[in-house]
């Protein structure tokens, strides 16, 4: 139902900067096409792609790419999905979007806006991605609104905290009420802290200790607001 993760899109004031800060971790650039008005830069680990939006979207969102888009977005109409905006016609860049039950935001394009990665791009030193963690406030009825657009459940766990991770078009989400999740955020598996602590002191990258979220040892924030959690192990498992 929602085609193939591609990227998850973040707005920044200085494009400039957060690309840097991402690269900095060990991030590659990848070419990006001109599809959209305002400044655009993409990064990625080999497996996570993070775009860099200048302030196109509110808040981060979810991004996946759907052929055919102006048909499928009828089918996701029919469905249930109230779109907040539809950009389809024959002259532009096809893309719809939509809120969840709790207001993360989620958009579909019709085309890949940049080159994927290749052999030459490399894990960061933030560790192996782990998901794109989001909050939300009753997760019975999250799930019950996933269910429909990616119903396949790669875990669940009911204590300490109820978290539920589901694979979304390619893409490991896990949905949480931690309230330390205040929106779409990263998280990682970094089980070389001291190769990560070494770039941070000489990147001079500010790493939280006791983020709150999980059992997760340290929380960096991004020049845009990204929120990244690191973990020793995957919580929802272990």
């Amino acid at each position: 139902m929602l085609g193939r993760f591609l990227e998850i899109s973040i707005p920044s004031s200085s494009v400039a900067r957060s690309l840097a800060f991402y690269q900095a971790l060990g991030f590659t650039e990848l070419s990006a096409g001109d599809a959209f008005r305002t400044q655009y830069a993409v990064v990625s680990d080999g497996h996570l792609c993070i775009g860099l939006h200048g302030q196109d979207f509110a808040r981060p969102t979810l991004t996946f790419v759907y052929p055919n888009l102006a048909s499928h977005a009828r089918t996701l109409a029919d469905i249930g999905i109230n779109f907040t905006f539809k950009k389809l016609g024959e002259d532009q860049f096809n893309e719809v979007g939509f809120e969840d039950v709790d207001g993360n935001l989620v958009s579909l394009q019709e085309a890949r806006s940049f080159s994927p990665p290749d052999d030459s791009t490399h894990a960061s030193a933030l560790g192996d991605w782990l998901e794109l963690s989001l909050p939300v406030r009753d997760l019975p009825a999250a799930a019950r609104y996933w269910a429909p657009l990616a119903p396949s459940i790669l875990s669940f766990r009911e204590s300490p905290t109820p978290h539920l991770r589901f694979a979304a078009a390619g893409a490991p989400m896990g949905l949480t009420l931690s309230e330390a999740v205040k929106q779409a955020s990263l998280s990682f598996i970094c089980r070389d802290r001291a190769q990560l602590e070494e770039v941070l002191e000489a990147r001079q990258i500010e790493i939280e200790t006791n983020p709150g979220f999980e059992n997760a040892f340290g929380l960096l924030r991004a020049p845009e607001g990204t929120t990244i959690f690191l973990f020793e192990s995957d919580f929802a498992t272990s």
